[in-house]
This record gives C-alpha cells, sequence and structure tokens, in this order.
C-alpha cells in the first residue's frame, strides 16, 4: 500500500485529504505544521507528499527545500496562491505539481496516481544513451561523460522523454500531456523553468547543449 504524507493546517482540507485518499487504498498520515510533516517524513517516509504552502510557523516552500534535500519524494503542493510567478516559485523550490484552491478532488487524485505511477521504478532497468549523456532507468541517475548527477522526479521524466526521442522536435503540447500528463495552461512557464534546470545540470562542467530550443514549436535533443 502507497504511502501519502499530508501537510495542511487547514482541518477541513486535511481532513477531506485524509478520508478521501484513505478511501482509495493509499496509506495515509496527515499532520497540520511543518514542523510535524518533516518528522513524520523522517520516521516513516512517504511515496509522495502533498504539502500546503501558507502555513504558520514552518512555510510550504520550507518544508519543501528540506524534502528535497533529503530525498527525491515527489511533491504536489497546495496553495491559494494562483499567479504564474507563485506557480514557478514553488515548482524551483522542488515541488514536482502545483494545484490551487479550491480543488476539484477527482483531479487532485489523478495528479497523484500520475506522480506516483513516475515515481514508479522501472521493472526492467535500461540505460538510455544519446551523445555523452547516459540516464539509468534504474538508478534514475544521469551521467555526462564521467560526470555522474541526481535528478528530481519531473526532471527524470522530462530528461527520459528527450533522450528516448532523440533528433525529434518535440512540442510543449506533446512534452506537457507525456510529463505533466495534463494541460497546464498555455500561460503557464513549467516547462521552460525544467529545461533550465536540466539545462544547468548537464552543461555544468561547460559541456556543449544538448537540449535546443525550437522557437515557436518546443524542444529537441540534438548535438550542436
Amino acid at each position: 500500500m502507497e504511502h501519502i504524507l499530508v501537510i495542511e493546517d487547514d482541518p477541513a482540507i486535511r481532513d477531506l485529504l485524509r478520508r478521501g485518499l484513505a478511501y482509495e487504498n493509499y496509506k495515509v498520515t496527515a499532520t497540520a505544521d511543518g514542523s510535524g510533516g518533516l518528522a513524520a517524513a523522517r520516521d516513516n517516509p512517504p511515496d509522495l507528499v502533498i504539502l500546503d504552502w501558507m502555513m504558520p510557523g514552518m512555510d510550504g516552500l520550507e518544508v519543501c527545500k528540506r524534502l528535497r534535500a533529503a530525498s527525491n519524494v515527489p511533491i504536489l503542493m497546495l496553495t491559494a496562491k494562483e499567479s504564474v510567478s507563485d506557480r514557478v516559485t514553488g515548482l524551483e523550490t522542488g515541488a514536482d505539481d502545483y494545484m490551487t484552491k479550491p480543488f476539484a478532488f477527482p483531479e487532485l487524485l489523478a495528479r497523484v496516481h500520475a506522480l506516483l505511477r513516475r515515481a514508479a521504478p522501472s521493472s526492467k532497468p535500461e540505460i538510455l544513451r544519446y551523445a555523452d549523456l547516459q540516464l539509468d532507468t534504474g538508478t534514475r541517475l544521469a551521467k555526462r561523460g564521467d560526470r555522474t548527477f541526481e535528478l528530481t522526479a519531473k526532471e527524470y521524466d522530462l530528461l527520459e522523454y528527450l533522450i528516448r526521442n532523440p533528433r525529434q522536435v518535440l512540442t510543449r503540447e506533446q512534452i506537457l500531456d507525456r510529463v505533466w500528463g495534463y494541460d497546464f495552461g498555455g500561460e503557464s512557464n513549467v516547462l521552460e523553468v525544467y529545461v533550465r534546470y536540466l539545462r544547468q545540470k548537464t552543461e555544468a562542467s561547460n559541456e556543449p547543449r544538448l537540449i535546443h530550443t525550437v522557437r515557436g514549436v518546443g524542444y529537441v535533443l540534438r548535438e550542436e
């Protein structure tokens, strides 16, 4: 049974999530504040975290940073903040997905399913290669030459999609549908944020760029 940790200070929302997820046969731990959530994650590591942004004391961004520093557990952030800049801030902190309140529980459940599915280890690990870039589907680690680096859950999903489709121009819509599993909204720059993350990691030692922008269309993994 997969274990979901809910960190939410609103008792009504916390109870809705606890009961709704339990009904869907998830094991659920629910806490009311950031410090309690971090303690729960340490004592009984979850398979996924649903995290409120606005909480008294330690807010969700700080909790997200600390969770991400300790593991690659998928994090779904909940917040009343609706602006694109706020959404990007949450993603840059390490969240894998983002929902604004109020939310529809069936949509939240669909995103939970998608995050857990993508975080599940591959039944048959592979080493995917393009140029000097490698991606291990078993360990979920990437290499550029002799340099190994870690990826968050969404960074891994994006890089896996690119490396399985080398030299093919992939549209923004194709990537959002495959990696995020739904329409994130035309105004969102979540994809650009994650491409920037991957470029920072794949080019950290000044290696030649492999992830290229095709203006007005999308992205392609190719050599110069």
